[in-house]
């Protein structure tokens, strides 16, 4: 029987996300044999670090390496379809962050390149994974809360507050047309509609971009960092800081969102609420081991995360003992689990419990409709994937 340690996965990009990827797989079990970073030099320095067997040339060397089955894309964000595409050529099941690829048609090409491989693919919609949110999910599907009437929440972050503060997603051409929502709003809209089981249809939004001039290093920046550089140039901001979008789900429910990445003392705080015809349920990833469950007749409940008190999808999503807090890396772990699962099996789950290419094409899609309607300043029906995709 295969066994997670008989697979062999390697790595694309060591920053602050990829450096989770790494140490999650290490923590079940899969055995991690190289690193491709953005120059040969980086590579060498950062897999000697994470003590990481080999270091990459470049993907074709990656692609050489006969022990690597799963690759793992973590680099900056227009790499995502080119690199994607070449994996899914050479055969590699590859898991990508989000976005899926800077374009909804380059997404679609790559559900349809998946399709045709047979090969496990996912988007890392990773807050999906915390156990109270499939918990919540398995609560909400059952008819917990009865019929979904509305859906609210915010993603906030101050990471970008001030103008000297710096990293590539701020520019068109690495990070893409859509920033703040791209980036962290495609996890809120991705995890509410797992959660309620509904499709958002159409959207009404307005963009702004707060800081319109910001000050860019000259020397690179690390993500998150606070460093403030010497030395640096006045860059014209082309992307969002703050997106408020209202929502028509399927079904009739109705929803809004407000996204910032300037938000001062947010460090990463998304939150939802489900309002259903019965009783609601909301979640912070500031709190992420508390779910609120309100209720018209009898007292509101506060579910601390404990395998015990779980339902089924919550109890399979938990690592660690009530009152063990379980945090963002922590999901990581969990969404790999049910990856490697379908890459032991050879091939994806007729219904993955993982997110897929599928599901990172939806986003692009919805920010499709995102983007539209900040541009037309009126509702944008959302496109439907094609029935092929």
């Amino acid at each position: 029987m295969t066994h997670r340690s008989d697979i062999g996965a390697a790595v694309i990009g060591s920053g602050f996300i990829g450096t989770i990827h790494i140490e999650a797989l290490r923590r079940i079990g899969v055995n991690v044999v190289g690193l491709l970073d953005a120059t040969p030099e980086l590579t060498v320095t950062r897999a000697a670090e994470l003590g990481l067997p080999t270091a990459y040339k470049s993907l074709e060397d990656l692609l050489a390496d006969d022990r690597v089955r799963v690759v793992h894309v973590t680099s900056p964000n227009e790499l995502h379809y080119s690199q994607a595409r070449k994996l899914l050529a050479a055969g590699r099941h590859v898991v990508c962050e989000k976005p899926l690829s800077l374009t909804s048609e380059e997404s679609a090409e790559l559900v349809d390149l998946a399709r045709a491989s047979g090969l496990v693919n996912a988007v890392n919609f990773n807050i999906r994974f915390y156990p109270l949110n499939q918990h919540a999910a398995g609560l909400v599907r059952s008819g917990g809360v009865g019929d979904v009437r509305l859906v609210t929440g915010h993603y906030f972050q101050d990471w970008l507050l001030y103008d000297t503060d710096w990293n590539w997603r701020l520019e068109l051409e690495h990070g893409g047309a859509l920033r703040a929502v791209a980036d962290i709003g495609s996890h809120w809209l991705d995890l509410t509609t797992f959660v309620t089981g509904l499709h958002v249809q159409s959207v009404l939004a307005d963009l702004a971009t707060v800081v319109p001039i910001r000050r860019k290093p000259t020397g690179p920046v690390e993500t998150f960092s606070t460093a403030r550089a010497a030395e640096t140039v006045p860059v014209e901001i082309q992307t969002e800081d703050v997106a408020l979008i209202t929502l028509r789900f399927e079904g009739g429910a109705r929803g809004a969102v407000a996204i910032s990445q300037v938000s001062p003392g947010r460090k990463n705080s998304l939150q939802y609420e489900v309002d259903g015809s019965s009783s609601a349920v909301s979640w912070d990833s500031e709190t992420p081991d508390c779910l609120w469950i309100g209720h018209r007749d009898r007292p509101n409940e506060l579910l601390s995360r404990d395998p015990g008190l779980l339902n089924p999808m919550g109890r399979a999503a938990a690592r660690l003992p009530g009152g063990h807090v379980e945090g963002f890396a922590d999901t990581f772990a969990a969404h790999f689990i049910s990856i490697y699962e379908d890459v032991i099996a050879g091939r994806p789950a007729d219904k993955p419990a993982y997110s897929t290419f599928v599901d990172g094409y939806v986003e692009m899609l919805l920010g499709d409709a995102v983007a539209e309607s900040a541009r037309t300043g009126r509702w944008v029906d959302v496109a439907r994937m094609p029935s092929s995709k």
